[in-house]
């Protein structure tokens, strides 16, 4: 049974690359203003969270995210920093710069927050956050994974200022790719079988060093392509957010339970 690409209403970049892709596959491709029950077990989603909860009941897809505690559990290793769990209300009371940032649904800016009173205030006490050491990323790249293996990327900034290149046109490809299947190679049973990883090239404050880390996992329905192969990242889309008849077992723990089920 062919596969439509369900669109969300809101427009971007990544978005249009997506759907060339898809129409150059033969495939269909439908933006939404709401649930969809013709689409019903054919369609695979792209498009923000919010919306997704407005649509995904019609449409029976599979919403595939990595677990909020995969990147506060990784060995150091991987992210060179401290990265603690906690609520926004014990963030609140922090009294020392910190990198704070949501688990996975971009509620509010992930920034460098001088203490935890310049935290918004409009956000729940209740929402779930990630607290770190402050570290200069020298360059940031995502990598689109599929089945525990990088299937294409891109830089996508350098100092913390958009600059997107295609990951083989980058000088450290090489070293990207040797931190990733190391990464990978261990960490890949903790993720979805279709996720985005970004990872980069750290330093600290008081040091000249330079080390590899995660900086964050993300949902791939939800992700800029930046300068990544759109057909490849396609393909990923296309298996972390499809129909879920077509979940395979060990993707089952990875669904995205509906806002309610949250509550």
């Amino acid at each position: 049974m062919s596969t439509t690409l369900a669109l969300s209403p809101q427009t971007s970049t990544t978005a249009d690359c997506l759907a060339r892709a898809a129409r150059a596959r033969g495939l269909a491709v439908a933006v939404l203003t709401g649930p969809r029950a013709d689409l019903r077990g054919t369609a695979a989603y792209y498009g923000g969270p919010r919306f997704a909860e407005t649509v995904v009941d019609s449409l029976d897809v599979a919403l595939l995210e990595p677990a909020d505690d995969w990147l506060p559990t990784l060995p150091e290793r991987y992210t060179r920093r401290t990265i603690t769990p906690m609520t926004m209300a014990e963030a609140r009371r922090g009294s020392t710069p910190m990198f704070v940032k949501p688990p996975s649904d971009k509620s509010f800016e992930a920034a460098v927050y001088a203490d935890g009173s310049r935290l918004p205030s409009a956000v729940s006490g209740e929402t779930p956050v990630l607290v770190s050491e402050i570290r200069t990323f020298v360059a940031e790249y995502r990598l689109f994974v599929l089945a525990g293996e990088v299937h294409t990327g891109s830089r996508y900034a350098r100092f913390g200022r958009l600059d997107p290149l295609p990951l083989d046109a980058d000088p450290r490809a090489p070293e990207v790719a040797e931190f990733a299947a190391d990464l990978l190679g261990a960490q890949a049973a903790r993720l979805p079988g279709a996720v985005v990883v970004d990872v980069g090239l750290s330093t600290t404050a008081d040091t000249a060093e330079e080390h590899w880390a995660v900086v964050e996992p993300n949902m791939a329905w939800f992700s800029n392509i930046y300068a990544a192969d759109p057909a490849r990242c396609l393909d990923v889309v296309l298996a972390s957010a499809g129909p879920a008849a077509r979940v395979s077992r060990r993707d089952r723990a990875f669904v995205r339970a509906p806002i309610r089920a949250r509550v």
